[in-house]
């Protein structure tokens, strides 16, 4: 089978307990149920990933841990995998900021990447930092010879921005099925240097007809 590049998100924080918009890096720690779920996770993966990587963030480098305790696997941070910056919102958790952003994240993933909300980023920014962050490590490791998985803890919003642009993962269906705590999106490398998605959470292709709005966790 085909390696492929999966984006895992972190386990539960103490900001998505409380629905804060927590982008700033380090950002908040894991709850004691974020690192059952990061140990679950990495002790249910079916074969040993070839790499392990994380984003800069706090509950992406703890989730990363967990895992390489489970596998073995060393887990090195990288840069710019982290999550979407939401400037003046950020640390906030009323309706009227998640709100804010989530009508400037349905504009990005309907191609309108300029749009960000005061003092954040807009989603080409996010873009231009995270994408040549996948390239470097699909040449490192999935256009070659050897095998195995290669496994990035990253973040719900920033993910699922890339799962829309790298592999054609249309709206409705990438703005309203958000990711719970550790759930994946998994990207296979083409032949001609595309990608496919081959799951999106607990869903698998086609993707078009399956759309569950009403997730009150979209990011973090």
């Amino acid at each position: 089978m085909t390696a492929k590049l999966i984006l895992v998100r972190h386990g539960e924080t103490e900001g998505n307990v409380a629905k804060i918009l927590d982008t700033k890096l380090p950002g908040l720690p894991l709850t004691e149920r974020g690192a059952a779920q990061a140990k679950a996770f990495g002790s249910g993966l079916r074969a040993t990933p070839r790499a392990l990587f994380h984003s800069r963030a706090l509950r992406a480098a703890q989730t990363a841990g967990y895992i390489e305790a489970a596998t073995g696997v060393s887990a090195v941070a990288r840069d710019g995998v982290h999550e979407v910056q939401l400037g003046d919102l950020d640390g906030l958790s009323s309706q009227a900021a998640h709100d804010r952003f989530q009508s400037v994240y349905r504009l990005w993933h309907e191609g309108r990447l300029a749009e960000r909300v005061d003092g954040g980023e807009s989603a080409q920014d996010v873009l231009d930092r995270f994408l040549p962050e996948i390239a470097d490590l699909r040449a490192q490791y999935l256009d070659g010879a050897g095998s195995g998985d290669v496994l990035v803890v990253t973040h719900g919003a920033a993910m699922r921005l890339v799962g829309r642009f790298l592999a054609g993962v249309a709206p409705p269906f990438s703005t309203n099925n958000h990711l719970d705590n550790t759930e994946t999106i998994e990207l296979v490398p083409l032949p001609d240097g595309g990608w496919e998605c081959a799951r999106w959470g607990r869903f698998t292709p086609p993707f078009g007809g399956q759309a569950e709005s009403g997730a009150d966790d979209p990011m973090g």
